[in-house]
């Protein structure tokens, strides 16, 4: 059983600027874990903090739990014009994450945003539709990973028909299916190649390591591409991965910087024999009172 208490105590390290942001990445992990309205609480005051790639974390969790009492925080993120792109664009994801119909509308109107990455977010949103799902789209029916490789990667198909062969080849899983991925590095918007870079770190293929390194060395490639490609590598975490986030852990561009943070405390977790990347309360329980 959690206590009030220990829920409280996981928030202050999250919202806490001068705690290590891995720390806090951790604090954030496992308050999605426990859920509820206290998790939900701390998690919505830290949209406060100056790192974007923190505040996209915090939306990106608010959808994974699925939990409608994160709507009004949400929506209220997707609204401000003052939050970054990255940070926007994974509010309008999550509130599709969450799937309640009393956000379409919203989502409707915000799918004509000027700033792209958050137009094309509420389009996927409206166009999932009743589908249930943390996925922004759910996978396509086919089965073959070369036609599914087309699908992918052919730029005059709507984005949402591309999305759904992205996911159904995380599903298939493989070195062919994590390489079809891979090459969707290359092309599409920013979104689409964020989302790809994503994707690999759930499939956690090493196949795919040579095209995340060199997406994340990109200097010109959009940040939040480089973040996710980051975050992609610690989660597959093999040796030319450390090298990698090694390379960029003082990228000129703080949410890459930041983003090869985590991503080498990801990997240490991913190579060692820690059981719980969320281990948040694990380590308040550890902790001298």
């Amino acid at each position: 059983m959690v206590t009030e208490q220990e829920v409280d105590a996981i928030g202050q390290t999250l919202v806490d600027p001068k705690q290590p942001l891995q720390a806090r990445f951790r604090a954030l992990f496992t308050l999605r874990g426990l859920g509820g309205p206290g998790a939900i609480a701390w998690i919505s005051q830290a949209f406060g903090d100056d790192s974007a790639l923190l505040k996209h974390e915090l939306a990106y969790c608010l959808g994974q739990m699925q939990d409608a009492r994160a709507i009004p925080v949400l929506v209220d993120v997707l609204q401000d014009t003052r939050q970054e792109p990255m940070v926007r664009h994974e509010a309008g994801e999550a509130l599709g994450a969450i799937g309640d119909p009393e956000v379409l509308e919203i989502l409707k109107q915000y799918s004509s945003d000027p700033v792209i990455e958050v137009a094309e977010t509420c389009q996927l949103a409206v166009r999932r539709g009743p589908y249930l799902s943390v996925d922004p789209a759910p996978p396509a029916e086919e089965r073959d990973v070369g036609r599914l490789r087309e699908a992918l990667l052919d730029e005059s198909r709507p984005l949402f028909e591309r999305y759904r062969a992205m996911f159904a080849l995380r599903n298939a899983g493989g070195e062919e299916a994590a390489l079809a991925l891979a090459e969707g590095l290359h092309c599409g918007s920013a979104l689409f190649r964020h989302e790809v870079g994503y994707v690999l770190g759930q499939l956690q293929h090493e196949a795919a390591v040579p095209q995340l390194a060199a997406a994340l060395a990109r200097c010109a490639e959009n940040p939040m591409v480089r973040h996710e490609c980051a975050e992609a590598l610690g989660a597959i975490a093999r040796p030319a991965c450390l090298a990698a986030l090694q390379a960029h852990a003082d990228d000129p561009e703080r949410v890459v910087r930041e983003s090869c943070e985590v991503a080498l405390d990801m990997y240490k977790h991913e190579t060692g024999r820690a059981f719980q990347y969320a281990d948040g309360l694990e380590q308040l329980r550890g902790a001298p009172s």
